[in-house]
């Protein structure tokens, strides 16, 4: 239902997921919305007697079965209270069903799925309008990383970075999954957090710039999420920019359809959704004969507790490399890798908008 957006907020350990929460209840709550909170269901297993470091198979199968049932139970439910209210409402999902395959091997992962009449794809794509995903204060802000605040964490530093990327690679093909970095200051990932969600609600955003760097590889890339990615142009009003992105990794695809509409006080209104292949094809036909099809792979990671995608264009303009943060501040310091090496900062040069680049004729 259009008046209803259910959102996961997930993360590593330590990301700061508590703080947000209370955040979250009292911004939306102020503007008119009804606001629905799923607790953690590993966490309500654990404190009532589950042990999820069990040797014994069987005792760790049925549990991991169980947590998943009971998460899908609480969100019918709390989904079902919301149509019943005339008011807009928000559920939040303290972490979401696709964070608990992150802690199995996928075989058991999906022998749980089949054995609950359900699958991978129905429950990451279908369930959610989008995945919100706090990275761990374990990478890039390790002085704040503890574990007294939650006494069934037991992990260290090096382990809490490798929960935080596998529960990133649950997710990943989600079509609305945003990663919140860590920032110098806290009030910053919380602010994003309410900015992510404001965006899924349809509320107008002011217009903010991403940081984009023209860029050239110096070495490898570790653990990346490598994608192709085919971003099309559609005819459409003025002050209107409206596209179809085709994004491809490991056999799988998914399209989105995103149009943007810019208002006259600087702020703008962004609607994305998730189409089948057909409706993609079909809208193909309304492409903007003065832009070009934009062709790049993109390498999308995390690096110091920021977030980056580094996109290698194949055409319009083959051989342009830009790297692009995701969340950080104008206040704030870029935590470049060192297989980064930075030619020119081009944040907010319009020509190097994809919008543009696509432009017949452009250079």
């Amino acid at each position: 239902m259009e008046n209803i957006k259910k959102i996961v907020l997930t993360g590593g350990p330590c990301a700061g997921k508590t703080t947000a929460l209370v955040k979250v209840i009292e911004h939306f709550s102020s503007l008119g919305y009804k606001v629905f909170t799923i607790p953690e269901v590993p966490t309500l297993f654990s404190q009532s007697g589950m042990d999820y470091l069990t040797d014994n198979h069987d005792f760790f199968y049925e549990g991991e079965k169980a947590t998943l049932e009971i998460q899908l139970a609480l969100e019918d439910k709390f989904m079902r209270m919301a149509q019943t209210l005339k008011s807009p409402s928000l559920i939040i999902c303290d972490r979401g069903v696709m964070d608990i395959s992150a802690y199995m091997d996928p075989a058991m992962w999906e022998k749980i799925t089949k054995d609950v009449g359900t699958s991978t794809a129905e429950l990451r794509d279908q369930r959610y309008d989008a995945v919100l995903h706090l990275v761990s204060a374990a990478d890039g802000a390790e002085k704040f990383y503890t574990t007294s605040n939650n006494k069934e964490r037991k992990e260290g530093l090096e382990l809490a970075r490798i929960l935080d990327k596998k529960v990133i690679n649950a997710w990943r093909e989600h079509p609305h999954l945003r990663v919140i970095n860590n920032h110098e200051n806290f009030e910053n990932k919380i602010n994003r957090v309410l900015k992510e969600i404001s965006f899924v609600l349809g509320l107008p955003q002011p217009i903010t710039e991403e940081r984009k760097y023209i860029v050239e590889l110096t070495g490898p890339v570790p653990d990346p999420v490598e994608s192709e990615i085919t971003q099309t142009y559609l005819t459409s009003e003025p002050s209107v920019e409206v596209r179809l992105r085709k994004r491809l990794w490991e056999g799988k695809r998914v399209n989105v359809h995103t149009t943007i509409k810019r208002l006259p006080n600087h702020e703008q209104i962004e609607v994305e959704r998730q189409i089948s292949n057909n409706l993609y094809d079909s809208l193909l036909q309304q492409a903007d004969p003065y832009r070009h099809t934009i062709r790049k792979k993109r390498n999308s990671f995390i690096w110091k507790g920021q977030y980056f995608e580094l996109d290698s264009y194949e055409s319009p303009m083959p051989g342009l490399m830009i790297l692009e943060t995701k969340g950080v501040t104008n206040d704030e310091t870029v935590n470049f890798p060192p297989f980064i090496h930075v030619i020119k900062n081009i944040t907010g040069i319009a020509d190097y908008y994809n919008y543009n680049l696509a432009l017949v004729g452009s250079k």
